[in-house]
């Protein structure tokens, strides 16, 4: 399966989104408010149709009923909260992964409206742990990276207190990273100089 994004969560959307243009040179564009889960997003390409997704508390919806996604709330500083990898058949990739002893969660539906107006759709799994990915569909939805402003990934990796773990659940996703051992960590590197964690 391909990475699909990467997820940079903060309590600030708007000083993470700042913060970003400085560090990289390239400003992210606004993709949209997520309706009743209390968030909004930034997008930033990454090349070869996959993207950052700054994710932060939208102070123009009311309180969500249950958590923001990603730990937000409990947030005191952004991180690299989860991943996703695009699953043409998300169905059929977590009946695979459950037979192989992983069960990444049941599937739901999410959609947000662009800043333009266009609706996108999605499917996804959401995560348990940040260096387990998620799994997304986009169905006929186009891929939001299309027409990004990119800065190339060029590092990506993780850390945690059980590589070997980590690696089983990983294979049965189908997936492939470079897990080392240490403290639970996703480490992105972006245009060869940006550093996230």
């Amino acid at each position: 399966m391909t990475l699909d994004h990467l997820v940079y969560a903060t309590p600030d959307l708007e000083e993470s989104v700042r913060q970003l243009g400085k560090l990289t040179g390239v400003r992210p564009v606004e993709g949209g408010p997520h309706p009743g889960l209390g968030t909004r997003n930034h997008l930033l390409g990454l090349g070869e149709l996959r993207y950052l997704e700054i994710i932060g508390p939208d102070p123009e919806q009311p309180e969500p009923e249950g958590p923001r996604p990603f730990g937000i709330d409990e947030l005191t500083e952004p991180r690299l909260a989860g991943w996703a990898v695009r699953a043409a058949d998300i169905e059929a990739r977590v009946a695979r992964s459950r037979t192989l002893g992983y069960d990444p969660g049941p599937i739901e539906p999410l959609s947000r409206r662009t800043p333009d107006g266009e609706v996108l759709r999605w499917r996804l799994t959401y995560p348990y742990e940040a260096v387990v990915p998620f799994l997304i569909d986009w169905g006929r939805t186009p891929h939001p990276a299309r027409h990004l402003p990119v800065v190339p990934l060029t590092a990506f990796g993780a850390s945690h207190p059980e590589p070997a773990r980590v690696r089983e659940r990983l294979a049965a996703l189908g997936v492939e990273l470079d897990v080392r051992a240490g403290e639970p960590a996703l480490v992105a590197v972006l245009g060869g100089t940006t550093t996230l964690t």
